[in-house]
């Protein structure tokens, strides 16, 4: 009786403490969240790496994305990817081709890097997991679970830095040993984009070989 009694207060207060986690967690999410959709515009420079311990790879490069509601476009590794809202178009600029295609809704593979700051509002639980400082920064951890546990990922951890509200860092563990990591290194908001910002150029780029596969 003595071990049940003591089993149901440890379950009790491991439980209340999760739910205490998730509200606190919900809570900087929220204001994350709010903040990010106030903005008419984002332009960040980030760094993007990947490393696999079992398979000794480490990788990581600089790029840029700029948003626009679900546009974007996003400059990575010698590549250029552009939404319009409907159309992906991926310019492989030293082999000076662009691919045209449809997003594939059940495409599990990658992260929509429009939906980047507010990825947490859909399909996960949340847990919060301190604070923290990091090259004079401070910041709040909070780790998402993908509800669908099909997910190639198991874990995603985000870094929101506590002066601003703004996404530091985003940590995606993949159930193959991947682990992606965006480091947001500067941001500007605001800054006024045309939608053509979001759609590759063909009439400027002659040279470039353009493959529709819609």
């Amino acid at each position: 009786m003595k071990h049940i009694l003591t089993f149901a207060l440890l379950s009790f207060f491991t439980i209340n403490s999760f739910a205490q986690n998730a509200e606190k967690a919900k809570e900087i999410l929220d204001k994350v969240s709010e903040k990010t959709k106030s903005y008419s515009t984002i332009s960040a420079d980030f760094s993007f790496s990947m490393e696999n311990l079992q398979e000794e790879i480490s990788e990581s490069n600089e790029g840029t994305i700029q948003i626009k509601g679900d546009k974007y476009k996003v400059s990575l590794m010698g590549v250029d990817t552009y939404f319009n809202g409907s159309s992906i178009y991926t310019h492989l600029i030293e082999a000076e081709e662009v691919n045209i295609t449809e997003p594939d809704p059940n495409d599990e593979e990658t992260l929509n890097p429009a939906t980047i700051f507010t990825i947490y509002e859909q399909g996960f639980k949340y847990k919060y997991m301190g604070e923290g400082n990091e090259n004079g920064k401070e910041f709040y951890e909070i780790d998402l679970y993908p509800e669908n546990r099909d997910k190639p990922y198991s874990r995603i951890k985000l870094r929101i830095l506590k002066d601003d509200m703004s996404l530091y860092t985003l940590r995606q563990v993949g159930k193959d040993g991947n682990i992606y990591t965006v480091v947001v290194k500067s941001m500007k908001t605001d800054l006024p984009l045309d939608d053509s910002t979001f759609v590759f150029d063909t009439a400027k780029n002659p040279h470039v070989d353009v493959i529709d596969m819609r």
